[in-house]
Order: C-alpha cells, then structure tokens, then sequence
C-alpha cells in the first residue's frame, strides 16, 4: 500500500460515487463545489439513474469510467459503501473519501462494518479518508478542488488543518476568510481507520505549500509516533493543536501522588509541550495564533515595542506582554531624538510610543520605521483606535507599506473597533500582516510565536543512558511477585539499585529489632508503618520523626504497630521501618504515572501539600537532559530552590539527575505503573530520598541485563 496521500490531495481524476441531481444533498454539493471552484482535474459524477450531474456526464459505476481515477469520493447510504469500495479497488482506485456515516461511531454492527472496509481498503492498496468525514480541500490553484460538501473555499495561502471533527473544519473554512487566514489543504479524518493525523503530518512535512500545521484532536491513536513525527517536524514548521477532553479525568482511580495529579489532560500538555507542539486553549485561540504564525516572521526576542493611538490599549498590551514574559523595553536613544520632533508635547515618546489620538497615517508610517529600526527591539504591536477624520484604510496601507519592508522583526496589528475595523483588517491580511481586534489577542499570538523560536533553537538532544544496576532492580521487582506494591525497604533498594541516594534505613520487625537499629544508626531516627494495604502513612499515625535511643524506639514501635491496626484492621503489618533523620533540604516530588500517553513523569514541590498545591510539571519518559531541566524550571515554586533568606541555593543537577534516572527506570521496566519519590530532599549538598512508593502491573515482563 503507498504511504502516500498524493492521489487524495493532489489528485487529477476525481470520481463523486453517490453524486445526485437533488439540490442541497451531499452528493450534489460535492459535484458542485469542485466544478464551481474550479478543479483543475476531470470530474467523473456516478450514479446509475442519471446521465448528467451538474451539466457532466454521469456514469453508472466507477468502473464504466473511462479515465483512470485518482480519488474516489463516496456519498452512498452505509449499506452500498462496502460493494462500491470493492469496486474501486478492483478498478484501481488509488485513494477513496468515504464521507458516509454508520460506522464505528454508531457501535454495535457499525464496527464490525468499519473493520470490513479497512480490510478491502488494504486489500485493494489504498488508502481511505473517513467514513464519517466531511472530506478533503486543497486550495492551491494548481489543484484548486474542493471535494468537501462544506459551500466554502477559503483563500489559499500557507496554512494545512486537519480535523477530527466534521463540524468543526465546516467553522474553520468559515472563518477563515473572515480572519485572513489561507488555508492550503484540509483534511476531515473522521473516524480514521487508516488515515490519521499522523499520517498527515507526515504528508505535509515536507510539501512546499504548507509551511503552518493546525490540528483539531480528539484523540490521539498512537501517542508515540505522533511524538516522534511533531519532533521532527516543529524544528521546521509550527504544529498548533486544539485538543478537545480537557476536563476528562482518568479512567481509573490513582493511589499515588503522581496518579491522583496525572489527570488525562495533563498527559496530552506534556506532550505537546515537549515536542515542541503549540496548544491552543480554545477554537478562538487557535485561529490567533494562526493568524501571528502564518505571517512567516518569528521574533529573535522577547523585546516588544508598542505603537498606538490610544493610551489606555497601549497599557492593556504592556500588561499583557508582562503576564506572558516577554518584556516591553525603553526605547533607544537614537529613536527617541528621530521621533521627538515628530509628534506634539503630549505625546508620549517612550515605550509604549503612545502618538494620541491626532496621529496620521504619516505618523504611523514614520514611527514604525524607527521602531523596527531600534537594535533594541524585537518585534512591534501596532494599535490603532480610529479618531474621527482619519481613514483606517489609509493607516492600515501605512503600516504595511513599512511591514513588509520588515525582513526578520514581525509586526502585529490591533484595530479596535466593530469587528474589528474590515477595510483596515483586509488591506493587513492582503500584506499578510497579522490583524486583530483586541490587544490580548495579538500579545497570545506573539507569545506564542517567541516560545515557539526559543524552543526551534534548542538542541536535539537524545535521552542519556546512565550507569544503573538493571540486575540488581530486576530481582528486587521480580521478588515482589504478584503483589501490586513494593515494600517501602524494597523501594528504597530500587532507588540505590538506579544510583538515587537514600537515607539509611532498616527493617524492624520486633521492638528489640527496632531498639537495636535505632542504635546503630545513631542520633535521632524517623519510624514507619510497613504494610501493602496503608499506602499514605501519615493519614494512620503511621509515621514518628525524631526517636531518640533504644528505649523510645521500642515504645515508638509499639505504638505505631497498634495505631496501624487500629485503623486497617485488615492491614498485613511487615513491620517498621528504622530511618535515619534528614533533616537539611526543600522538600521536592519526584513522580511517575502510566498513561496512554507513556510514562508521565512528574516534578513538583514535594510534601504532605502536593496535591493541595498542585505546583508540578509534566513530561513523557523517555527524558532527555534539556527535559528533565525544564520540568525543574517550570514549577511555579521555582525560586524556593535558589535560596529564600540567606539559604544555599539547592543542588539543581542533582535534582535532573534523579529525574533521568527515574526516567530510565520506568522504560527499563515496564511493569512499574506508579511511583513516588515524595519527599526528596533538595539541599546544596546534593539530594536524598527520604519516602518512596511504587505501585506495580503485571502485564510487561521484567526488564534485565541485555534486555
């Protein structure tokens, strides 16, 4: 079967199997929209009761056609589909759009049905869009067709969507001539059998007509490809995705830190965020953001200049560029001498250059050309609020006239106004200018743009392979058994095993075992519940801290035994764990959670209040370095790991390590499907884990040496 999408995309011999006389069905909207739009192919309407569609010749099979067909687009009811595919392939149909629902979405027969089509589908050597889609769309006018049943063909420009919603690729094409956006081709998967959104990120990534990829997800089928498909393609093209299911949360109930935070969606952002994948939060996101994106100009810095009409905009854009970190700084000397004799007294020359109301189109044209000028600044937000004798045709004509002279600092606009101004709005999209209608808008955008660069210029790196004992892991794991949880003794070997360091510990399983210990270990010591069914310690007066001799330890023992019970009669107590104290660190999470997604790995500050602070970061293992630094980097805590008042600044690297070498662990071994580092403690010194938990599956066998 070809990879290739080719005759579904770029096709010259269409055949519409379904096509109809009747007006506003589907089988006639499609005969229409590629005649009137104006296919550069040949257009072959089959239905068997007709002999003319639209003013073409009609055929009653596809195989009385007399031209070899490169797409077949199917509009039969459900129960025809299956025959006329067949007949497809067996007259060399290369690629089939099946738009018919009653399929997989309906359940019940309809999977089985699905499952049948995919099998003639492969059978014949095709390749299958839908069923259950609305089509496809390639508006570059070598192609020019539109095989969709969606009455619209948006501009063309530089712009690939693809979307697992029908109705939602039916608003995108709707809107996009409204937002100026140009859209290249389209893609409406549907249920998506055979051809996914991975298999059309492959296809664009290297077609010279889509230089911007947007994505509308319900699902993502293989997680994995998909990640390594979108790493490969973000380092050249932007990826932006809205994923639909946001609130969902996980399927099953967690016992760990890392599951009770690692809801579904948090997997899907981490994700996303480490390839290098841009999300949008909302359907009015993304268009924002594609607007910014399809202007081509990415900017080499956070240094953003304002330029406005308007004081009280100009401040809202500083606010906003502030909240999204990008800085807003004083302008250059040299631009200030050029611009002050240019405008009155009450203007402000400075940054935001605010120009009052009184500003002309000759004011704007002058102005932006010093800003983009300005070796100070990176990319300029341009504001125009419309005074009355001023024509925002003409403004809008000034801006792009100095725009696009722009070769490497983007230029942003804002026209404020009703809906945003639309001579103003087309005169910019004409230019291909970024034109929006509130200044968050455009700063969303900008943003946006300026992490997306950031991320392009980071090295690609592979994840590290650290010198761990794989052996000494697997036997810990293996000796575990059927058991869904390691012992907290047994947890800590696995630590050691992975080179994390640990604070010393020892099983007691009497009071004289536990007086004994205390002793050896020396000073004071925290005490532990040690049994499967009590997984958080602290909840059963499970856990003492700063036990001192043996005689202590002995009562300490008894104590912590008889509470356990107490509260989980049900509980098989192995015994208490003996531990030394540590008592120097920030108290930091280090996590695990399996999704479907892969191994999510989690960072966060650590203690009794993670889940209540929710102040953790995500990634999918395998890590690589640059990772592991940026889940340190993106806690929200982040400061408290530099010091507060006096305090040495705790050991970052050692901290990366532990996350990599965590990292490594969960793909090593698979059977582990939650663990917890929590806490470990973060000092100058380096790191020691203090408390950890694993939660075992059984469904991968244990990894070894070799393996």
């Amino acid at each position: 079967m070809s990879q290739s999408l080719d005759p579904i995309l770029k096709p010259s011999t269409v055949a519409v199997i379904g096509a109809s006389r009747t007006p506003n069905s589907i089988g006639h909207q499609v005969v229409a929209n590629l005649v009137d739009y104006g296919f550069t192919g040949a257009v072959y309407p089959v239905n068997p009761k007709a002999s003319a569609i639209n003013a073409i010749r009609a055929y009653p099979t596809v195989g009385a056609v007399p031209d070899q067909i490169d797409m077949a687009v199917i509009v039969v009811p459900r129960d025809h589909v299956l025959p006329v595919v067949q007949e497809c392939a067996d007259h060399g149909v290369k690629g089939v759009v099946v738009i018919s629902a009653g399929f997989k979405e309906i359940g019940g027969d309809g999977i089985a049905r699905e499952a049948e089509l995919l099998d003639v589908v492969r059978r014949g050597g095709m390749r299958l869009v839908g069923p259950n889609c609305m089509g496809v769309l390639n508006a570059d006018p070598a192609f020019s067709m539109n095989a969709t049943f969606a009455p619209i063909m948006p501009p063309f420009g530089r712009v690939g969507f693809v979307s697992q919603s029908g109705a939602m690729g039916l608003s995108v094409l709707d809107y996009a001539r409204e937002y100026g956006i140009g859209i290249s081709q389209f893609v409406s998967m549907g249920n998506k059998p055979d051809v996914s959104g991975n298999d059309v990120l492959i296809q664009w990534e290297n077609d010279p007509t889509v230089d911007v990829i947007l994505m509308y997800v319900e699902s993502f089928g293989n997680p994995e490809r998909f990640r390594d498909i979108a790493q490969r393609i973000t380092k050249r093209k932007p990826i932006i995705v809205v994923k639909a299911g946001r609130s969902e949360v996980g399927a099953r109930a967690a016992s760990s830190h890392t599951g009770a935070l690692a809801e579904g969606d948090a997997a899907v952002g981490a994700l996303l965020d480490q390839v290098g994948v841009i999300r949008a939060q909302s359907v009015e996101e993304l268009f924002d953001l594609a607007m910014g994106f399809e202007s081509g100009k990415m900017p080499r810095g956070d240094r953003v200049a304002i330029l406005t009409n308007s004081g009280g905009p100009g401040i809202l854009t500083a606010d906003a560029l502030a909240e999204r970190g990008l800085t807003v700084p004083e302008l250059g000397e040299d631009t200030v001498q050029k611009l002050q004799p240019l405008f009155p007294p009450e203007a402000s020359v400075r940054n935001p250059l605010d120009m009052i109301a009184s500003a002309s189109p000759e004011g704007y044209h002058t102005a932006l050309g010093a800003l983009l000028a300005d070796d100070g600044i990176d990319s300029t937000v341009v504001i125009f609020v419309p005074p009355l004798g001023v024509r925002q045709k003409d403004v809008a004509q000034a801006i792009a006239d100095v725009a696009t002279k722009s070769k490497d600092k983007p230029v942003l606009t804002v026209l404020m106004g009703r809906k945003g101004l639309p001579q103003g709005k087309a005169e910019l999209h004409d230019a291909g200018i970024p034109a929006f209608i509130f200044p968050e808008s455009a700063v969303r955008a900008l943003a946006a743009m300026y992490d997306y660069e950031t991320w392009r210029q980071r090295l690609v790196e592979p994840a590290p392979e650290l010198a761990v004992d794989r052996d000494r892991a697997a036997e810990i794991l293996n000796k575990a058994g059927s058991a869904t949880k390691l012992s907290e003794h047994d947890t800590l070997d696995l630590l050691t095993a992975y080179g994390i360091p640990t604070a010393k510990a020892r099983l007691a399983t009497s009071e004289e075992d536990a007086a004994g210990m205390a002793q050896a270990i020396g000073g004071p010591v925290a005490m532990k519940i040690v049994s499967p069914q009590i997984i958080h310690k602290t909840d059963v007066g499970g856990v003492v801290i700063g036990v001192e001799g043996a005689d202590e330890a002995r009562l300490t023992y008894r104590g912590i035994v008889s509470r356990a019970v107490e509260a989980v009669p049900q509980a098989d107590v192995t015994g208490v764990l003996v531990q030394e104290m540590v008592v120097e660190g920030r108290e930091v999470i280090v996590g695990m959670s399996r999704d479907r997604m892969g191994p999510l790995l989690m960072f966060g500050l650590g203690g009794v209040f993670v889940e209540a602070l929710k102040d953790v970061v995500f990634r999918v293992a395998p890590l690589a370095r640059v990772d592991a630094l940026d889940m340190v980097n993106g806690i929200r805590g982040r400061p408290i790991l530099d010091g507060i008042r006096g305090e040495a600044p705790a050991d970052i690297a050692a901290i990366v390590d532990v996350l990599l070498r965590i990292s490594q662990m969960t793909v090593d071994f698979p059977q582990i499907a939650e663990l917890d580092i929590n806490p470990l403690l973060a000092s100058a010194g380096g790191v020691v884990a203090v408390d950890g938990r694993v939660m075992l599956g059984h469904d991968q066998p244990t990894a070894g040496r070799g393996n």
